[in-house]
């Protein structure tokens, strides 16, 4: 659709708000591809942490948006930078008929709400279409229910109350028991807003945009002090953000032996993780994320652009009580460093539950370190993932 919008026109926001894990970057894809609507939108992508991981996704995924990214707390240290993006993307209103804000997990949707109505320029170029609230069915409410310090909000009970729609997502983890309960609760902190239930964020575009759905008396009703801009916003000292950029390749088994391990032992301090990483002997990026002890990671169709000796990983854990030097050094232990002991050609044995002769016929093929073919009458190709003696060793 050809865009015709005269220039006084007011660009419709909405601003999607969730806590970590819930499915925001996940509905934001769906609507960003979905061709029905017949819209371009501006993005603004904030992420908690000093190293982003969507916007890495985001623009290979989708080719015509207009993308800004913002790190930090978008409803308290980046508020400013919110105001500029806005106006910065405001020069550029040809290219598009919207814009999407995606807040971090961490945000009390409020500042960022306040914005198109304290400052003296956005509400002329902006009108505040909706804000659309994304709670995972899995633990929404644990977070619900959760004490935090004297002075700190609940953010996850913020994000429910400024709401104008609610997506119940991940309904196949709740039996109809646990969603009415949880439906229960959404109405007794916001009445009004709609519920619809969904999986994998899959909602139609037109529940979404250009539905005029904000409305600001309604707002002032639970919060008369909203329009005030020196209102204090304070988070919960012991969640932080552990960002990590390394580059090099990873050794798939010694990554998906940590991973593993780190869910098991720490998975209830986790509220969010997620990342990039390059695997050893794969040509596509490998793509992870989770919530709690709720992992999901593959190898995805997106092949790396740059040699392997310049690839990149980047993740970022989001949670309480982290201890940050020690989840980067596990990770950097997991990096492919010293040089295989053996080349192709060599003759090894193979550990197949006893040691067996083998050749060796390639190195780092589908993130393993050697793949072997036996002396066997069949020439059995086996694996050695790990390039020490208890996989392979010289004969």
């Amino acid at each position: 659709m050809k865009r015709k919008m005269e220039e006084t026109k007011k660009i419709p926001v909405t601003v999607l708000t969730g806590f970590l894990g819930s499915g925001k970057t996940t509905l934001l894809n769906h609507i960003l591809n979905d061709g029905t609507h017949g819209m371009k939108f501006a993005v603004i992508e904030n992420e908690f942490g000093e190293i982003g991981v969507d916007d890495k996704i985001i623009p290979e995924a989708v080719d015509e948006e207009v993308i800004e990214v913002m790190n930090g707390c978008i409803c308290c240290t980046v508020r400013g930078d919110l105001v500029e993006a806005l106006k910065r993307l405001h020069k550029r209103v040809d290219k598009f008929d919207g814009v999407i804000i995606e807040t971090t997990g961490l945000a009390d949707p409020a500042p960022v709400v306040q914005t198109f109505f304290v400052d003296e320029d956005i509400p002329t170029m902006y009108s505040l279409d909706s804000v659309i609230t994304v709670v995972d069915a899995k633990v929404i409410l644990d977070r619900l229910a959760e004490e935090k310090p004297d002075g700190v909000e609940n953010e996850a009970v913020e994000q429910v109350c400024f709401a104008d729609k609610v997506l119940l997502n991940k309904t196949d983890l709740a039996d109809e028991s646990k969603l009415k309960k949880i439906e229960g609760e959404i109405r007794k902190l916001n009445p009004t807003a709609p519920i619809l239930r969904c999986l994998h964020s899959k909602v139609t575009p037109k529940e979404l945009l250009n539905i005029r759905a904000f409305d600001l008396k309604r707002v002032l009703d639970f919060d008369p002090e909203f329009l005030d801009p020196d209102q204090e916003h304070e988070h919960d000292a012991t969640v932080s953000s552990v960002s990590c950029r390394v580059k090099g390749n990873v050794n798939q088994h010694m990554l998906s032996r940590w991973i593993g391990r780190l869910i098991q032992e720490e998975g209830a301090n986790l509220y969010r993780y997620k990342g990039i990483l390059a695997i050893k002997g794969v040509e596509e990026k490998f793509i992870f994320q989770g919530v709690g002890m709720l992992f999901d990671g593959n190898i995805s169709d997106m092949k790396w652009n740059v040699p392997e000796a310049e690839r990149e990983n980047v993740f970022v854990f989001i949670g309480k009580h982290l201890d940050h030097a020690w989840l980067k050094d596990c990770f950097q232990a997991c990096i492919v460093t010293d040089q295989l002991r053996f080349k192709v050609g060599d003759k090894v044995q193979a550990n197949i539950g006893e040691y067996t002769n083998g050749t060796i016929k390639k190195l780092w093929d589908d993130g393993n370190a050697y793949r072997i073919e036996l002396d066997d009458e069949e020439k059995t190709n086996v694996y050695a993932p790990i390039d020490v003696d208890t996989y392979v060793k010289a004969r």
